[in-house]
């Protein structure tokens, strides 16, 4: 029963991760928190298997490789989300500036210019 409340608070934080505004400093502290609690988890794991078996029974999984792939699948959810987020903001961000760039606001990027020597060759 246990592992069911945990499954849906880990399913309820994503949905608010998901909807959730802005990137800032918290966000960005929470995200490191989470991944060093994520790699302690994985050394305890790596060093002592039979704790993850302990504290899957401990939970009401019945083994602790259900537990890992449980655990697994909730903390792909999260990159997903997180993946998904990124890209759809580095979407906006492209919308953005190529709408400045159409009406003028602001210049395109130089490109090089790429000088073509004497002989017609490109490299000697």
């Amino acid at each position: 029963m246990i592992i069911k409340l945990i499954l849906i608070a880990g399913l309820t934080l994503a949905g608010l991760f998901a909807y959730r505004a802005g990137r800032g400093a918290r966000s960005l502290a929470l995200r490191r928190i989470g991944f060093l609690l994520a790699m302690a988890l994985c050394i305890v794991a790596v060093l002592a298997p039979s704790t993850i078996s302990g504290v899957a029974r401990l939970v009401g999984v019945g083994r602790g490789t259900d537990l890992v792939l449980y655990i697994f699948v909730l903390a792909s959810l999260f990159i997903w989300i997180g993946l998904y987020r990124r890209l759809h903001d580095m979407e906006e961000r492209f919308v953005d500036l190529a709408r400045q760039i159409a009406l003028g606001k602001i210049s395109p990027p130089e490109t090089p210019s790429v000088e073509v020597p004497a002989n017609g060759h490109g490299r000697s």
